[in-house]
C-alpha cells in the first residue's frame, strides 16, 4: 500500500488487472475491516462523473477481486511475511467489507507501528527502532498509477503522516548523535518536499548538530527564498528560532527530549460553552470517543456531525468537546462558519486569519490568498495534538481549506448537509444525528421546565412531540412554559396544536423544520407587538450581533426601549447574548425572522429600517473617529443624519472600544452594502475609517477598502475608486507586501490625474514616496514627496505640507542631510500646531529627536521624544507610540543609560508587534541588540540583530538589514564573521547612499590593515 497497490500470495505478487480494478481494492482496504458503501466506492474510484452503467462495472471487479483473494485464501501472505491469513470481501447492507488482517496491509501497519512509537515511555533507542521500521514500509509513491481525485487526497494524506514519522524519528535519532543518517535522509525528503517546512527546519537542526553552519544557514536561506517565491509567505517561527541560533554561532543541540505536547507556544482554548441542561446522546457521545480513539493518532479524522436543523449538532459537538479537551493538549481551536447564513457565511479564507491568529501568527505574517493561509495553518498545526471544531459548514469547499495535514489533531464539523465529499475523499467518519429520543426530550423539557412538569406527565409527551423532539424548539417550548407559570401546560399544548394546524394549511410537508416555525410562530404569538418587530428586523442585520443603539436604529426607537426589547427576545430564547451588551441569532432564527421579515413587512418598510442601520453605522464610525482624530475630520465625508441616538464616543477609550467591538459587523456591512445597491455607504465606510484601519487592522482594511474600490466602479467613481486604492496600498505597505503596495498607489495616482483631483495626487505621492523608503529607494522617494510638497503649497493645504515636510525630513536623515532633515520638521511642527492635528504633531517631534540624536544633541533629542511619547499616548496612537520608544531608547544608549535604553526598546517591541509593524519590530531587535552591546552583552546583542536580519530579509528592508550586520559584526567575537558582515553593511549602505557606509568602511580598514574597501 505504501508504493504501488500489489497484493501478494506465497511471496509472489498477483496480477489485479486494470488501474480501476486497483482503485477499487485499495478504496476497500483504506477501510479494512469496515464496511464501505457502494456509492462511496463509486465517488472514490470515478469521481463526481461515473459512466451510466457504473454500478454493474463496479459489481464486475468486486467480482474479479473476490475470485482472486477466494484463489489466494490459502497461501496469502505479507510481503515480507511467512504467516498465512484469511481474506474475504463480504457484501450486507452498509456496502461491502474487505476482511483482512490489518498486519498485512503496510497502511496499516505503518500507522500501527507510528502509534507505538508516540506511546508514552520508552527509550530514544526503541523508538527509532520502531520508527525505521515503519519508514521501511515505503516503497515508491503510495497508490502509485491510480487516477482520481480520492487517490491524489489519500496520497497526499499518507505522505504527510510519512513526514509526520521522519520528523518524530529525526529528533529521536539525532538526541542518540545520528547527525549523518538524519542529514542523509532528510536532505533527499527536502529536495522532494521543498515547500514542507518542518522538514527544512529539522534538516537545519542537523547539519547544524554536525557543525556545519554554512549549509544549515544556505538551507535557511533556499527555504526562505522558496516560501516567498510561492506561497508569497514567510518561516514560521520554528524555523526563525533555528536560524537564530545557527547565527549566534554556537555549537549545535539535539532537540529537546520528547514530550506528550509536542509544541510549545500558543494553546488556544476557544470552546464555547455549553449548553445548559444538555440531555441524552450518550450513544452518539460514545461513538466520537471511539472514532477519535482509533484514528486520530494515525490519520486525519473528520466527524460529519448532521442533521436538521435544530437538532442539536452543535450542542452535541461542544460537549464532547468538553468532555475529550483534555486529550488535546496543545489546545482547541472553534469557529462558527455561519454557513446558513442569509446574509454572508464565513469563508475559509477568513475562518484561517482567525486560527493564524489564535495559533499567536502575527497579523503581517498572514498570508494574503487563501491556498497560502490554508499552507500556513497547516505548518503551524503539523505534529500538534488539537482539536478543530468546524461548526456550521455548509459544503465540503467551505471545510476542505481548514483541514490540517497531519494525523495528530481531530476535526469534528457540523453541518445540516452530509458533506459526502469529506466522507469519500477525505475519509470522514458520518455521524447521522436524528431527532431526540422520546425519553430525552421529555426529560430535557422537565429540567427547563421545572415541577410543573412532574404533575403533568401527558402534556410533557404531548409538547416533546409537538416540538418534533428538537432540542432548540424544546427550549424555547420551555421558556414560554416558565414565563407563564399560571398557565397549565395542556393548556399550552392545545395552542400550540392551532398554531401547527394554521401551518399545516399552508403547506406543510413533515419536514422537522416545520415544527420549529411552528414553536417559534406560537412563541412570538405571545411577545408584544413591538418584541415580535423587533424579532423579524433582526433578521436583516448583516452582522454577526448587534448592540441597543444598533437595534434601537433598526427599529426606530431608542437604546432603552431596544434594550429592553432584546432583553424579552433573549428571555423567549429567540437571541442569546455573546456578551453583556450584545446578542446574537442562532441561524435558523436568522433565517427564519429574515423570512417573516419578507413576508410581513413591506419593501419600503425594510429598506427604510436598512437605511436606519447604516446610517447609524456611518454616523457612530464618524463620532468615533472625529473623537480619536479631530484635526482630520475634513478628510473624511460628512456623517449622516440619524434618526437615533448614537452613543456617547467623546472618550477615546470609548471610541477606540467602539470601533475594535463593531468591527466585524462594519466588515459585514461594507460587503452588503457594495452589493446590495447600497455603494456609497460602503465608499463612505472606507473613507470613514481610513485612519483607523491603518492602525494595525490590516486584514480587515483591505476587505474594506476592497468592497469600496468595487463599488466605486460599479458606479462609475473615479475618486471613491481611487481613495479606496490609497487604503488598501498602505495596507498592503503595513504588511510589507510592496510591489501590490506601489500597484495599488500608482492606479490612484493615474485616477486622481484624470480626474484632476490635485488633493488626491499628493495623498498618492506621499505614499509612494513612504513605499520607496522603506525600498530604501531614496532618491525616488525624494522625489515623489517632493512633488507633494509643491501639490500641497499650490493649493495652500497646511496640512498636506505639514505631512509632506515630515516624510521628506525622514528620508533626508536616512541620507545623511541631517540639518536640512531638522529644518524641514521645525517646518512642520509649525504648521501641524496652527492645524491643532496633535496625532501628526507628535510623529514630528519623535522624528526631530531622531535627527537630533544624529547631530549629537541628546538633550533636545530626549526632550523632544518625551513630549512626542506623551502626546501620542493622549491620542491612542500605539504605532506612533512605538517610535516614540525606539527613539528614546537610542538617546539613552547615547548616553550610557543601558537598562532605561533597553526597556524603552522592549516596550517599542512589543507595540510593534501588537500593530503588526514587522519594519518597526526589526527597528526595535536592532536597538536592542546595540544596547546590549554598549552594556557589554554580545550574546544577547547577536540574538537580537540576529533577529532583526531575519525579519529584515523577509520584508524586504535594506536599511534594516545594513543596520542589523553593522550590529552583528560589532559584536562578533570572530574576525572572519565579523568581516563577513561589515563587509554585507557596507555593501548595502552604499547601495542606499547612507552615511553610514563611511564608519563601515573605516572599521574594515582597522580590521583588515588595510584601506583598499
Amino acid at each position: 500500500m505504501l508504493g504501488p497497490v500489489e497484493l501478494w500470495v506465497a511471496g509472489r505478487p498477483v496480477d489485479l488487472g486494470p488501474a480501476k480494478r486497483r482503485t477499487v481494492l485499495a478504496a476497500l482496504l483504506a477501510d479494512a475491516g469496515g464496511w464501505v458503501a457502494a456509492e462511496t466506492l463509486i465517488d472514490r474510484v470515478w469521481g463526481e462523473d461515473p459512466p451510466a452503467q457504473v454500478r454493474s462495472t463496479l459489481y464486475a471487479h468486486v467480482a474479479r477481486i473476490r475470485r482472486v483473494l477466494v484463489d489466494s485464501a490459502p497461501h496469502l501472505r505479507g510481503a515480507d511475511d511467512d504467516t498465512a491469513a484469511a481474506a474475504s470481501l463480504v457484501r450486507g447492507p452498509g456496502g461491502y467489507r474487505l476482511d483482512v488482517s490489518r498486519d498485512l496491509v503496510d497502511v496499516h501497519r505503518f500507522r500501527g507501528l507510528v502509534g507505538r512509537a508516540r506511546g508514552a515511555g520508552g527509550s530514544d533507542a526503541g523508538r527509532v527502532a520502531t520508527l525505521r521500521e515503519a519508514m521501511g514500509l515505503w516503497r515508491g509513491e503510495p497508490l502509485a498509477g491510480l487516477p482520481g481525485a480520492w487517490a491524489a487526497r489519500t496520497r497526499e494524506t499518507w505522505l504527510h503522516q510519512r513526514i509526520d514519522a521522519v520528523l518524530a524519528w529525526a529528533d529521536a535519532e539525532l538526541r542518540l548523535g545520528g547527525q549523518v543518517v538524519v542529514v542523509d535522509t532528510l536532505s533527499v525528503l527536502v529536495a522532494e518536499h521543498p515547500l514542507v517546512e518542518p522538514l527544512a527546519v529539522a534538516l537545519m537542526r542537523a547539519l547544524h548538530a554536525a557543525g556545519r553552519a554554512p549549509e544549515a544557514l544556505a538551507c535557511y536561506t533556499a527555504l526562505r527564498k522558496r516560501l516567498a517565491d510561492e506561497l508569497g509567505t514567510t518561516p514560521g517561527a520554528e524555523a526563525r528560532r533555528e536560524h537564530r541560533a545557527v547565527l549566534s554561532g554556537g555549537a549545535g543541540t539535539a532537540p529537546p527530549p520528547s514530550r506528550p505536547s509536542s509544541r510549545v507556544g500558543v494553546i488556544p482554548a476557544q470552546l464555547p460553552m455549553e449548553a445548559t441542561g444538555f440531555t441524552g446522546r450518550e450513544e452518539e457521545l460514545t461513538h466520537l470517543d471511539k472514532v477519535v480513539a482509533a484514528d486520530r493518532a494515525t490519520a486525519v479524522v473528520i466527524s460529519a456531525v448532521s442533521g436538521t436543523a435544530g437538532v442539536g449538532k452543535t450542542a452535541l459537538a461542544v460537549r464532547w468537546a468538553h468532555r475529550a479537551r483534555d486529550r488535546f493538549p496543545d489546545g482547541q481551536l472553534y469557529v462558527n462558519l455561519r454557513g446558513y447564513d442569509p446574509d454572508r457565511p464565513m469563508t475559509a479564507a477568513e475562518a484561517l486569519v482567525r486560527f493564524l491568529t489564535a495559533l499567536g501568527v502575527a497579523g503581517q505574517d498572514v498570508p494574503l490568498e487563501e491556498d497560502d493561509r490554508a499552507a500556513r495553518y497547516r505548518t503551524e498545526v503539523a505534529g500538534r495534538r488539537m482539536l478543530i471544531v468546524l461548526d456550521n459548514a455548509a459544503t465540503v469547499e467551505q471545510v476542505r481549506p481548514l483541514l490540517p495535514g497531519t494525523g495528530s489533531c481531530a476535526v469534528l464539523v457540523t453541518s445540516r448537509d452530509s458533506l459526502a465529499g469529506l466522507v469519500a475523499r477525505e475519509g470522514a467518519h458520518r455521524l447521522d444525528l436524528d431527532l431526540l429520543p422520546v425519553d430525552a426530550a421529555r426529560t430535557l423539557l422537565r429540567r427547563l421546565v421545572g415541577p410543573r412538569a412532574e404533575a403533568e406527565p401527558d402534556a410533557v409527551d404531548a409538547l416533546a412531540a409537538q416540538c418534533a423532539r428538537l432540542p432548540l424548539a424544546l427550549r424555547v417550548a420551555a421558556e414560554l412554559a416558565v414565563a407563564r407559570p399560571g398557565t397549565p401546560l395542556a393548556d399550552l399544548v392545545d395552542e400550540l396544536a392551532d398554531q401547527q394546524r394554521r401551518l399545516d394549511l399552508l403547506g406543510a410537508d413533515g419536514d422537522p423544520r416545520t415544527a420549529v416555525a411552528a414553536v417559534f410562530s406560537w412563541s412570538l404569538r405571545q411577545l408584544p407587538a413591538d418584541a415580535a418587530h423587533a424579532f423579524r428586523l433582526l433578521g436583516l442585520h448583516p452582522g454577526p450581533d448587534v448592540d441597543a443603539y444598533a437595534a434601537a436604529a433598526l427599529t426606530d426607537t431608542g437604546p432603552a426601549d431596544a434594550r429592553r426589547t432584546l432583553d424579552v427576545l433573549a428571555r423567549a430564547h429567540l437571541i442569546q447574548r455573546t456578551d453583556t451588551a450584545r446578542y446574537g441569532m442562532h441561524d435558523l432564527l436568522r433565517a427564519y425572522a429574515t423570512r417573516l421579515a419578507t413576508a410581513e413587512e413591506t419593501p419600503g418598510a425594510r429598506e427604510t429600517a436598512l437605511d436606519r442601520l447604516f446610517d447609524h453605522c456611518l454616523a457612530t464610525a464618524a463620532a468615533a473617529m472625529d473623537c480619536l482624530h479631530p484635526a482630520e475630520a475634513h478628510l473624511r465625508p460628512a456623517a449622516p443624519e440619524t434618526v437615533t441616538p448614537v452613543p456617547d464616543l467623546s472618550d477615546p477609550d470609548a471610541a477606540r472600544a467602539w470601533l475594535d467591538t463593531e468591527r466585524p459587523g462594519l466588515t459585514a456591512m461594507s460587503a452588503h452594502t457594495a452589493t446590495r445597491g447600497r455603494p456609497t455607504h460602503a465608499i463612505r465606510l472606507s473613507s470613514t475609517l481610513y485612519r483607523h484601519l491603518v492602525s494595525g487592522q490590516h486584514t480587515d482594511g483591505l476587505t474594506i477598502h476592497g468592497h469600496a474600490r468595487d463599488a466605486a466602479r460599479e458606479i462609475g467613481d473615479p475618486v471613491g475608486e481611487a481613495r479606496a486604492l490609497i487604503g488598501l496600498g498602505i495596507a498592503y505597505w503595513q504588511l510589507a507586501r510592496h510591489e501590490p503596495a506601489r500597484r495599488h498607489l500608482q492606479q490612484a495616482l493615474t485616477l486622481f490625474r484624470q480626474a484632476d483631483d490635485v488633493t488626491g495626487q499628493a495623498r498618492a505621492l506621499v505614499n509612494l514616496g513612504l513605499v520607496d523608503e522603506r525600498l530604501g529607494r531614496f532618491l525616488s522617494a525624494v522625489e515623489y514627496l517632493e512633488q507633494a510638497l509643491v501639490l500641497y503649497r499650490r493649493m495652500d493645504d497646511r496640512l498636506g505640507e505639514a505631512t509632506a515636510l515630515k516624510d521628506l525630513a525622514s528620508v533626508e536623515s536616512q541620507l545623511g542631510r541631517y540639518d536640512q532633515s531638522a529644518d524641514h520638521l521645525r517646518q512642520s511642527l509649525s504648521l501641524l500646531r496652527r492645524t491643532s492635528n496633535r496625532y501628526l504633531e507628535a510623529h514630528a517631534l519623535s522624528d526631530l529627536g531622531a535627527v537630533e540624536v544624529r547631530l549629537d544633541q541628546l538633550d533636545s533629542a530626549a526632550g523632544h521624544q518625551q513630549q512626542a511619547l506623551t502626546l501620542l499616548r493622549e491620542v491612542g496612537d500605539r504605532y506612533g507610540e512605538a517610535g516614540a520608544l525606539h527613539g528614546l531608547g537610542l538617546v539613552h544608549t547615547r548616553r550610557g543609560r543601558h537598562p532605561d535604553a533597553t526597556e524603552c526598546h522592549r516596550q517599542a517591541l512589543t507595540l510593534y508587534r501588537e500593530n503588526g509593524d514587522r519594519d518597526g519590530e526589526a527597528r526595535a531587535l536592532n536597538g536592542l541588540g546595540e544596547a546590549a552591546r554598549a552594556a557589554g552583552r554580545p550574546t544577547d546583542a547577536l540574538t537580537h540583530h540576529t533577529e532583526a536580519l531575519t525579519i529584515a530579509e523577509d520584508i524586504g528592508s535594506p536599511a534594516q538589514q545594513a543596520r542589523a550586520h553593522s550590529g552583528l559584526a560589532a559584536a562578533h567575537h570572530s574576525p572572519t564573521l565579523t568581516a563577513h558582515h561589515y563587509h554585507r553593511a557596507l555593501t548595502l549602505y552604499t547601495q542606499l547612499g547612507m552615511p553610514e557606509a563611511d564608519t563601515i568602511r573605516t572599521n574594515l580598514a582597522d580590521l583588515t590593515g588595510t584601506s583598499s574597501f
